[in-house]
């Protein structure tokens, strides 16, 4: 879609939200409980962040098999030599984020973005050094950055800097880092230690007088067992000493230069264990915890904020997302009602769980496949015209705009209402393909039985939309040569259709189906009425995948009318509903 489609699809949260979006009132501080503006108003921080920008992790772009980006940049190399290779995370690095991502992130309602950034674009590795001890200043990562910024203030949203990947790497999840495990990690190199605490030293002397700055999150999701080396992600450490050295001593360098922005702190186990971390060691300071997969309860941040209490300061939700719009309604509304700020994960990637996502291409899809060792290895020719295709499609106008997804995030947290996802006119004839269904939360546009992933809940492992296709609700969504439809349709599911009447009067009502291995029941509401009820939709009895189930037809009145399809039974697949009126 393009970006003034995008603009005119969400003026609406655009005005809810400018309020919010207007906040050039001087630097953020905290405030007890709450972070502030320079009026002592409070600040609800709505972010986003870049991630796959300065830093690929492999998952993004179906490489989760390869990880680190770093492994990723090997593999390219190998096919098209270095020159090319560096050719194309240049461009990379230009198309992936510009001002339209940000102006996009503004109209959607947000008010901040967090940057993760890569420290290769601002030092060199402490073993290129030409001269041991000393720091190599590269200025690309500066100028990305000053860019960025740019961007941010014309647009009034806050920026905030969070070192993703720290020199050495912070831990065992290898790609989150960039990490190399042959050399020596952050822990386990002073040198690491002294180019990071430089590293944000130089950062804070450079935006030390920068009010849209809006904090310093110093270091991404530490996990890492200093204690008992088996404990690789850090949940069971009870001390954290280094890490709470290291940020120590980051807080210090930074307030040589600058004494006005907030310090944001993580824990171990990815910013969730904060045992030995406290008490707090600045006056300026906000605590970050992530949060995946897991149920959208106060039980499930009630240690935070039981941390909170204690130490009388801002919690801000750093990261989450990665799930369905269900899970993100309810934890979005959750978080503000408790005064905590949130920064989502993440923009774009090649996946429908975000705003924005980058096309999966034929091409693409064959190098990912020479890369996971199922498929022959491209010629030179073939994988730069692939890493063309996809620097193209990095560029925001050329992405899909997915805005159920900000639907979700915003408009849903304040209303039950149901809008419609397109606009269906219903004139003589008419088809409603079965996926453009309602915008809506669950149990108000659609009902499915499996709405979100609840994947790092013990003894729960729930999915959610099991296609992962087209939109990112519970209902599970697949394709073929004709189309997106809908699957694994379960019994008492049912989806909501807004449709606009041109001529009321009588019309036959047909759906689209296939049914393999059982015959299902569907019954059919309109405006709250029943008017079909347990129609049976037959088990497939030839080779054609899709068949057409009549009905003798409804009433519509002009208008707007709902129309309501319940699986009384489920097991079928479902395309598409054919309107005809009836002379």
């Amino acid at each position: 879609m393009k970006q003034q489609t995008i603009y005119k699809s969400m003026i609406g949260i655009m005005l809810f939200f400018l309020p919010l979006s207007l906040l050039g009132q001087g630097f953020l501080k905290t405030k007890g409980k709450l972070i502030v503006n320079e009026k002592g108003d409070k600040v609800i921080l709505r972010g986003m962040g870049l991630g796959g920008w300065m830093l690929q992790e492999g998952y993004m772009f179906k490489l989760g098999h390869i990880g680190q980006q770093y492994k990723i940049r090997q593999g390219i190399e190998s096919l098209i030599g270095k020159v090319k290779t560096d050719d194309f995370y240049n461009t990379w690095l230009t198309n992936h984020t510009t001002k339209r991502d940000i102006d996009s992130l503004a109209a959607w309602g947000f008010n901040s973005v967090r940057l993760p950034m890569h420290y290769n674009l601002y030092t060199l590795p402490v073993e290129q050094e030409p001269v041991a001890g000393q720091n190599t200043w590269l200025e690309k990562g500066f100028t990305m950055t000053d860019s960025l910024l740019s961007w941010c203030k014309s647009n009034h949203l806050y920026l905030i800097l969070d070192l993703h990947a720290a020199p050495g790497g912070q831990g065992n999840d290898l790609a989150i880092s960039d990490r190399d495990p042959s050399k020596p990690s952050i822990w386990e190199s002073e040198a690491n230690r002294q180019k990071t605490i430089a590293l944000w030293k130089k950062l804070a002397q450079r935006y030390s007088n920068e009010p849209y700055i809006g904090g310093y999150d110093i270091i991404n999701e530490p996990n890492w067992g200093f204690t008992d080396p088996n404990d690789r992600i850090g949940n069971q450490e009870k001390e954290n000493k280094p890490l709470r050295q290291l940020m120590v001593d980051i807080t210090t360098a930074i307030r040589e230069v600058d004494t006005k922005h907030i310090i944001i702190i993580e824990g171990n186990g990815f910013g969730n264990n904060y045992n030995g971390i406290m008490p707090l060691w600045d006056n300026n300071m906000a605590v970050s915890f992530h949060k995946y997969g897991n149920f959208n309860n106060q039980a499930s941040i009630q240690g935070f904020l039981d941390l909170q209490k204690i130490n009388n300061m801002p919690l801000w939700m750093g990261e989450s997302g990665e799930n369905s719009n269900t899970w993100y309604t309810q934890l979005i509304s959750m978080v503000e009602a408790h005064n905590i700020g949130w920064a989502w994960w993440q923009l774009k990637k090649m996946g429908s769980n975000n705003p924005l996502e980058i096309k999966l291409t034929p091409g693409y899809q064959k190098l990912v496949d020479y890369s996971n060792g199922k498929g022959e290895k491209p010629t030179e020719a073939e994988v730069q015209a692939t890493l063309d295709e996809l620097a193209e499609n990095l560029k925001t106008e050329n992405n899909v705009y997915h805005h159920d997804v900000i639907d979700a995030m915003f408009r849903q947290i304040r209303s039950t209402e149901t809008i419609p996802f397109k606009n269906h006119s219903i004139g003589t004839n008419a088809t409603i393909n079965a996926v453009d269904y309602d915008l809506g939360r669950q149990r108000y546009a659609y009902y499915d039985t499996d709405s979100a992933s609840y994947h790092y809940t013990p003894g729960v492992n729930t999915v959610g939309n099991i296609g992962r296709l087209y939109r990112n609700d519970g209902v599970d969504i697949q394709q073929d040569e004709n189309g997106f439809y809908v699957f694994k349709i379960e019994d008492g599911e049912w989806l909501q259709y807004t449709i606009n009447v041109k001529d009321r009067g009588k019309y036959s009502l047909n759906l689209k189906v296939s049914a393999d291995s059982s015959a299902g029941k569907i019954s059919v509401f309109v405006n709250n009425e029943l008017k079909i009820d347990g129609l049976e939709i037959p088990k497939k009895l030839n080779s054609d995948k899709w068949l057409v189930v009549k009905t003798a037809g409804t009433d519509l009145k002009s208008g707007v009318n709902r129309l309501k399809i319940r699986f009384d039974k489920g097991g079928f697949n479902f395309s598409s509903l054919q309107f005809a009126k009836i002379k």
